[in-house]
């Protein structure tokens, strides 16, 4: 055992005498855990929820059941837990539970913290089979809802009682060791589109495309070798072909044996981007095309043109996001110099040359978590929407500072962009919010294109609790309806609309 190893496995044991969360900011303030598990019916609305809206808003967070085994845990490494917001008739109930991961239940059993460094099974308190924690996006399909964490297969719950049904690997069909946590619904087919990175374990350069028909059967499956061992966290799909950004975030075997971290930022190696044939392909068939190094945020959306090109839309940041994940020297750029924006790659799958052109910025300000239209997805769109930071907005960051945490992006406002008009325009919640991920719903089955309603999870705090606030598409001005919890929910990762109808429920 190395000394840096031995160091880490002590300072789990110290911190297991303590029942207070470490004074970080990952766990102060509003990032407090929250720690809740219940149900609240009818909560408190301002204004009006629209009768047409009727599903559910499923949502995920990292959320520490115990004090961490490392110290200085970051703040993605918390358990699963899982909120639903069940909107009817104008009404709406909030449901919130934990999933039961093997490492929730061994971690309760035990009455403390196991699981060590994150995606570092060398620094656990004890081996684990699967070290899922099931905390990064919540997605619908086939029956059940799928909680995801890109190291692992999902894991199964309940769509209605939220109850964990289990680890899931789609009856023994799936091919890989893991599943992405941004798995894409095809809107005309119905196929769930997914892949896993890493696919063979930790380290390897593998990775396993596949696609699974509405009824849970696989289709393609097909393997692929990366030419970098690096994070893809998200990726983009047309109707022909499958697109994968690479982060020059990489990952080294020797260094996790050591007790290292996961990850760690490489500046000297390109922007990857990955281009695969969607369907009959072999992992031989892959392109690797190349850009100047840079981090890519989540996937907007992808699409073909006439002439056979690929319109690829993506926020793009010249500085390393996650900059507690350093390069090898240790350098980091400061948080408050980093931004995304949102940026158009136009790829031919055809071209020899692998050399990307210049893309075309979309949009200069810093700006993430877009969603577009669902019903769009992997054909031509518009409309965008998105998390924003203008701080000319007027937000009294002098109040926020001292309660906010830390170890997630802040962002002020609304976006919703016309990336064909080029019309830009914002949704401002208040001096003392900032908002979580969007979800769009349409207004109907047949309403144009960014015509319905956004609705996302706003932190107030200066009450030091979560809203949840409604924005009319046709006037993004002001919110259509403000729903407030009684609880405070700690900044989440990714979640989704289900309309009542996928569920199978009754809308009565």
């Amino acid at each position: 055992m190395s000394g840096h190893f031995r160091a880490l496995q002590e300072q789990g044991s110290q911190q297991q005498g303590s029942q207070c969360f470490p004074n970080y900011p990952q766990f102060s303030g509003f990032m407090k855990p929250c720690r809740f598990e219940g149900e609240v019916q009818n909560l408190e609305v301002q204004g009006s929820i629209p009768p047409e809206i009727d599903g559910t808003f499923y949502r995920v967070m990292p959320d520490p059941q115990f004090v961490p085994f490392i110290e200085n845990d970051p703040w993605f490494n918390g358990d699963g837990n899982v909120s639903a917001f069940r909107i009817q008739c104008g009404k709406i109930n909030f449901k919130q539970k934990y999933v039961r991961t093997e490492k929730f239940l061994r971690e309760r059993k035990a009455q403390r913290a196991l699981l060590g460094k994150y995606r570092n099974k060398y620094t656990d308190a004890v081996e684990f089979k699967v070290r899922s924690t099931a905390n990064t996006n919540v997605v619908y399909f086939n029956g059940v809802l799928l909680a995801c964490k890109e190291d692992s297969p999902p894991y199964a719950m309940d769509p209605v009682t939220l109850e964990t049904i289990g680890l899931w690997d789609f009856n023994g069909q799936l091919p890989s060791l893991t599943f992405t946590a941004h798995p894409k619904v095809d809107p005309v087919t119905k196929e769930l589109i997914c892949f896993g990175y890493e696919a063979k374990g930790d380290g390897t350069p593998d990775i396993c495309y596949y696609s699974i028909a509405p009824d849970g059967t696989f289709k393609e499956t097909v393997w692929l070798v990366s030419p970098v061992v690096a994070m893809i966290h998200d990726f983009a799909v047309t109707e022909n072909w499958v697109i994968f950004p690479i982060i020059p975030q990489t990952c080294d075997s020797e260094r996790l044996k050591q007790g290292g971290e996961h990850w760690q930022w490489n500046p000297k190696i390109p922007f990857y981007i990955g281009v695969l044939p969607r369907r009959g392909a072999k992992g031989s068939d892959v392109k690797w095309f190349r850009a100047p190094n840079s981090f890519p945020g989540h996937t907007s959306n992808a699409y073909e043109t006439a002439d056979g090109k690929l319109i690829f839309d993506l926020p793009l940041s010249d500085k390393n996001v996650f900059f507690w994940w350093p390069d090898a020297e240790g350098g980091a750029p400061n948080p408050e110099q980093i931004t995304a924006n949102l940026t158009r790659f136009t790829i031919d799958p055809q071209s020899t040359d692998l050399d990307l052109p210049t893309p075309e910025v979309l949009l200069r300000e810093d700006s993430e978590f877009y969603r577009i239209d669902d019903r769009f997805s992997m054909s031509k769109h518009a409309h965008c929407f998105f998390d924003v930071m203008d701080s000319r907005l007027g937000t009294d960051f002098a109040a926020i500072a001292p309660v906010m945490g830390g170890g997630h992006a802040p962002y002020n406002a609304l976006g919703h962009l016309n990336v064909e008009t080029g019309r830009y325009e914002k949704y401002f919640p208040g001096t003392k919010h900032f908002v979580q991920e969007p979800v769009f719903i349409p207004r109907s089955d047949s309403a144009e294109e960014g015509d319905g309603w956004l609705m996302a999870l706003v932190n107030n705090y200066g009450l030091m609790s979560s809203e949840l606030h409604i924005v009319d598409t046709r006037d993004f001005s002001k919110a259509q309806a403000i729903v407030y919890l009684p609880i405070r929910l700690r900044a989440g990762l990714h979640g989704n609309w289900v309309d009542t109808r996928d569920l199978g429920l009754s809308s009565d």
